[in-house]
This record gives C-alpha cells, structure tokens and sequence, in this order.
C-alpha cells in the first residue's frame, strides 16, 4: 500500500512551501486565533509553516502528523528557531486524548486527504469531542477543478550539492459517487545526471461543494458557521480556483 508524505516528498514539501511564506493563511489564521489563551491544535501540522509562526506570536499551538518524516522536519524547524511545541504522530480519524482545545485549526486543505467518507466524519466528530464550549474549528478546502486521468504534469527543484528533484504526478481514477481523486506522483532525486532516490506516492483527495461542506458541519454539532475566501473574512466564494475557510463554533448547551 503506497503511503504519502513520505521522505522525497516531504523534504519537496519543506523547500517548496518553506517557513516563512505565507498565501495570507498565516494571517488569516493568527487574525482568528489571536484572542486564544488557551491550547491550539493543528491537525495535519506538515513541516510547521503555520504552527511555527503562530508560536512565534505567542500562541500555544500542538501539532500532529500521520508522517513520521514530516514530523521530523517540523521538528527541526521549531528547533532551529528555539521552539519547543508538543508534536506527535497521530490520525485526524483516530486521535483520542483528554486533552481539550480553544480551537483546532486544518489550513491548506489537508482534510481533503481523508478521501474516505467515513474517516472525513469520523474526523470531524474527533474534532467536535476534543474542543471545549465554545472552541471553534478553522479548516480550509478548495474544488477539484481538473479531473483529467492520465495528464503528465512535472516540476522541479533545486536541492543541496547539485542535486535536482522531479516530480511527475497525474491522476489514474476519479470516483464520481464518492467524490474522490487518486494520483500517482513520482519523485526521482539526481545528482550530476545519476537517479540516486526514487519514490512512488498515492495520493488521494476529496472534494466537497461548499454548501454540502457546510451541512456536513452543521449535521456533526457545529454551529454558526462562516465562510471566507482567499482568507478575506466572511467573503463568499465566486470562482472555482478560490480557497474556502470554514469557521465554525461548538456550543454543547
């Protein structure tokens, strides 16, 4: 069973969305966030571009991962820049702890990765369970706009003493009924014109319309719900190639 995030794939990841750039989601998310005194989590946490610079304004943010690689470079990211966060290796289906947050937050769109229907709502029960009163949950998705099987697409990264990652990714099947990509993406790293690294990566993602992401929700327990776009609070989408934010607030009384 092919797996994602793995070692090529995650080290493209930290150099191409590297600490420090920021779409205005870090912003967005510090904008929203920065009334918390209390613990934060991010789901999905990836190499810490969000995480980190959220800790460097003085939340208090955890962060797990289903990748031990990326994991590893998050760690390592905190520890270059004297940070120290509670980061551990977990499931957004599967996680349990006593621990409650202020707010959970899932930015980029990596709750998308639960293709599953089941894992999608079992996430989002976790999520619903491990929030106090009043906490609020801050996830991003975007549309599939190409559903084209088969089409090649490469890029290409410059990495340390002359050597080159590709990567050629396409999508091999479409699941109409339950709304569901499945790419192939293929890293190869090079050194002087020599393969010395490959990796062969599956990679699965969802699709939601944004009313139906809404009503999935409201249906687990979330109320008032807000919807941004491109991280311009309350804006509603208009074009298909727009990032959706979904806030959204639990109220158990």
């Amino acid at each position: 069973m092919l797996g994602f995030y793995n070692k090529l794939s995650s080290e493209v990841y930290d150099m191409d969305k590297y600490i420090g750039l920021s779409y205005g989601d870090v912003e967005f998310y510090y904008n929203r966030l920065e009334s918390c005194t209390g613990a934060i989590l991010e789901p999905g946490v990836g190499t810490g571009r969000i995480l980190i610079p959220l800790l460097e304004k003085g939340l208090q943010v955890d962060g797990f991962d289903v990748s031990t690689e990326m994991l590893e470079i998050c760690r390592k990211n905190s520890e270059n820049r004297g940070l120290n966060p509670i980061l551990f290796e977990e499931r957004m289906e599967s996680f349990s702890f006593d621990e409650k947050y202020e707010a959970i937050i899932v930015p980029t769109g990596t709750f998308l990765l639960l293709h599953k229907r089941e894992d999608s709502i079992n996430a989002l029960i976790n999520f619903y369970n491990h929030l106090n009163n009043g906490g609020k949950l801050i996830i991003d998705i975007f549309l599939q706009t190409d559903l084209s099987i088969d089409n090649v697409s490469t890029r290409t990264w410059e990495a340390n003493n002359s050597e080159i990652i590709t990567l050629e990714s396409k999508i091999v099947e479409v699941d109409y009924i339950n709304q569901y990509t499945i790419s192939h993406h293929r890293y190869e790293k090079w050194n002087r014109g020599e393969l010395i690294q490959t990796e062969l990566e599956r990679f699965p993602l969802r699709w939601y319309g944004i009313e139906e992401f809404k009503m999935v929700l409201e249906k687990n327990g979330f109320k008032d719900i807000i919807i941004s776009t491109d991280y311009k609070y309350g804006q509603y989408p208009t074009d298909g190639n727009q990032i959706i934010t979904f806030e959204a607030t639990v109220n158990k009384e």
